[in-house]
């Protein structure tokens, strides 16, 4: 009897104090119960739990232990409660039939192109089961040439070799990791006349000389290999075989000798101790300082006497790939999504890459499924999307956003991805309409090793790595994290260069060195050792992904804030204007030079110099146009963001339909036709670079004119995203102007 009069008193109390509380604050409390009770619950046990059994074995894709993953994972889901259910596609995947590399001239030397397994480390020997070191989408050749080393094998590289009179026509190149992503080396390695190219792994960037290499630490050892796609997905990701249609049965496929994005020679990753047998049979001019890598060898640039022998022969098959999606209704707008994302093929065992951040997603679906049991039902609809086949070319990801793609930009309000995770500072990245959203978060979530917010740690990691004075000042009197912009190189890709949807990356970092990326050693034995060891990181990524999604889950106004993203683009043009004047200056200086005979593009002047033509000095350029819309978008930017405050205070309910208006805002900033010369890619304010893969490029079509001195179309393409810019404003005013009534 006790008990029920306790009961009915606490009912009665808080009746009461109900009725003296404003709605939207009962709410707004009411919602940070739920997330305080959702921060508690992802368990670092669990997620050692699940990231030993995910990477217990290789699980590339098409592979036996992959599929067991996706299906172990689907069960995982429904046993917790969630509608779950497993999408396939077929893939194009080859895997490698032969591979050769050895030096013929003036030594003989075979590479060994395999890792060897470690002593203590459990899973470092399953050779039958992995992939041996190879790079997917090689084009087969077998090829001889004598080898040149052109350093990272960069445009900038080339430039360097031109100056010396040093040509790559004919010959293989070996290039180093680093600089820029891996497809890029074979692409401009053949554009430049080359019929061959290894890619290694010089331990200047990636090995002893970063600090003690696997086992004793947790750099890449002598024999490590960097595997990875050479894919050239600056044109597209995905499978190759159905560039922007899902890779469904039924698909309409291309011939393989019709894709684009295949390399044009043979290339194969190898390890430093296999490249140092053949970078020193390399006479020739010694490399300039800034190529010279760390090994115990005098750095030349050949072209030979060293003559190499590289044989490439692949299976070209196809191979079904299993993306798994869970997800939770919606109580009052199921029709809006929130997606939540991370991949869970690897190219060998994959701990870190993918599973340190897998396992943090399930944790999330975990959190909210025990959330749901409790009594909460969010607004929108979330959908947990574990993804296969990234490694290849953002395969499950890419395939999925284009099968489901008129779905996905009717519904769709947010993308979240993870990929791998460490420890360390939060590094984050994505659309600049959700700067404002992503700062309120990580002010909400403690670093697990220090007493600070995970927004204070990232903002003084910001301004101790500012460039300028003047950067660090901004930094420390800005009220929001700054987000970098997103290129490519993860599962967002697909979602916001090529649909348009809102999207932001996490991950932690910056504390846990490692060298072991895309190789044999990347597994549970060296993860638990060297990087996040007790998972508390991966606990703090679930809190960050997870409270996004939750609140973007239950905003009643769709929560981006467009005043950051037009500071940012203002900020865009300013770059844009200073890269026109800079490379107009260098071509006036350089010619300068050449007129006096003095000119030299190389660090040592005791080498050989090739003077180059002129060049002819381009236009002054004028970005009034986009000046203009960028001063509209500040306009109609300020008057959204007033209209929404206005609305939050006035009580009312929300008119119209403005959240769906909203989750189409960023569309808006993309054109059908795409960016010139690759279609796929919409977006045009944010693209991967076509020669830096991964490295974003902003406002991209005008940026990669001006640095490729494509002089004649800067004009054309100003005007175009002048015409964006202001269409974008234009759907802000409209949204604006129902608010205000």
């Amino acid at each position: 009897m006790e008990s029920k009069v306790k009961f009915f008193a606490a009912a009665l109390a808080f009746m009461l104090f109900a009725a003296q509380v404003p709605p939207k604050t009962l709410i707004a409390q009411q919602q940070s119960e739920w997330e305080a009770k959702f921060h508690a619950i992802p368990s670092p046990d669990s997620m050692r739990a699940y990231m030993k059994r995910l990477s217990a074995r290789p699980h590339h894709l098409g592979s036996v232990y992959g599929k067991s993953n996706a299906e172990w994972m689907l069960h995982k889901f429904r046993s917790w409660g969630l509608d779950a259910q497993i999408e396939s596609y077929d893939v194009l995947f080859p895997t490698p039939k032969e591979r050769v590399v050895e030096l013929i001239e003036p030594v003989s030397f075979r590479a060994k192109l395999m890792e060897p397994a470690v002593a203590g480390d459990p899973t470092s020997g399953q050779h039958d089961e992995q992939l041996p070191p190879y790079n997917g989408y090689s084009a087969d050749g077998d090829v001889t040439a004598q080898l040149v080393y052109v350093n990272y094998g960069i445009p900038e590289d080339y430039e360097q070799l031109a100056s010396m009179g040093i040509s790559v026509e004919g010959k293989i190149v070996i290039a180093r990791y680093g600089a820029s992503w891996r497809g890029i080396k074979p692409k401009l390695a053949a554009e430049h006349g080359a019929i061959g190219c290894l890619i290694y792994s010089d331990p200047r960037d990636d090995g002893y000389h970063q600090g003690d290499v696997f086992p004793q630490g947790p750099w890449r050892p002598k024999d490590g290999v960097q595997r990875g796609s050479v894919m050239d997905m600056p044109l597209y990701p995905g499978d190759p075989l159905t560039p922007g249609v899902g890779a469904t049965a039924n698909a309409k496929r291309l011939d393989r000798k019709d894709v684009k994005t295949i390399t044009k020679i043979p290339v194969l990753p190898i390890s430093y101790a296999d490249a140092q047998p053949l970078l020193t049979a390399l006479t020739g001019p010694v490399a300039p300082a800034h190529w010279r890598g760390a090994l115990p060898i005098t750095y030349h640039v050949g072209p030979g006497p060293a003559k190499v022998h590289l044989k490439v022969i692949a299976n070209w098959d196809i191979k079904p790939i299993y993306n798994v999606i869970a997800r939770i209704k919606g109580s009052e707008y199921p029709d809006q999504w929130v997606i939540r994302g991370n991949h869970h093929d690897a190219w060998v065992n994959g701990a870190q890459d993918p599973i340190s951040g897998m396992v943090a997603l399930m944790e999330e679906a975990r959190a909210f499924a025990e959330l749901y049991k409790q009594g909460w039902r969010p607004k929108r609809t979330m959908l947990f999307c574990a993804w296969d086949a990234e490694e290849q070319g953002l395969i499950g990801s890419t395939e999925w956003a284009e099968t489901h793609a008129e779905e996905l930009k009717s519904n769709a309000a947010l993308y979240i991805n993870t990929d791998s995770n460490g420890r360390g500072f939060l590094f984050a990245a994505g659309s600049h309409s959700l700067e404002s959203f992503a700062s309120g978060v990580t002010k909400d979530i403690n670093d697990p090793q220090t007493d600070l917010s995970v927004y204070a740690r990232s903002k003084l990691r910001q301004i101790h790595s500012a460039g300028s004075a003047q950067t660090r000042a901004e930094l420390r009197s800005r009220p929001d994290l700054r987000l970098s912009a997103l290129g490519s190189g993860s599962d967002y890709t697909a979602f916001l260069d090529h649909l348009g949807i809102a999207s932001v990356h996490f991950g932690f970092g910056g504390m846990d060195g490692g060298g072991i990326y895309h190789s044999a050693y990347d597994d549970f034995y060296w993860y638990i050792k060297f990087a996040d060891t007790d998972f508390v990181y991966g606990r703090a990524l679930s809190q960050v992904a997870g409270t996004a999604a939750m609140r973007f889950a239950e905003a009643d106004l769709l929560p981006y804030n467009f005043n950051n993203f037009a500071e940012t683009v203002s900020n865009y043009l300013d770059e844009l204007e200073d890269l026109s004047q800079n490379i107009r200056r260098d071509i006036i200086e350089k010619n300068r030079q050449i007129d006096e005979g003095v000119y030299s593009a190389i660090a040592d002047p005791r080498e050989k110099t090739v003077l180059p033509e002129k060049e002819t000095v381009p236009p002054y350029l004028s970005f009034a146009p986009l000046a203009n819309a960028s001063e509209q978008l500040t306009n109609s930017a300020k008057r959204y963001q007033q209209a929404a405050e206005n609305w939050k205070k006035s009580g009312k309910n929300l008119p119209g339909k403005i959240n769906e208006m909203l989750l189409q805002a960023e569309q808006k900033l993309t054109v059908a036709e795409g960016l010139p010369g690759r279609s796929w890619f919409k977006h045009q304010i944010y693209a991967p670079g076509f020669y830096t893969g991964y490295g974003v490029k902003t406002l991209p079509a005008v940026r990669e004119a001006i640095e490729q001195k494509e002089w004649d179309s800067v004009e054309g393409h100003v005007h175009a995203i002048a015409g964006v810019l202001n269409g974008f404003a234009a759907h802000l005013d409209k949204i604006s102007t129902m608010l205000e009534k």
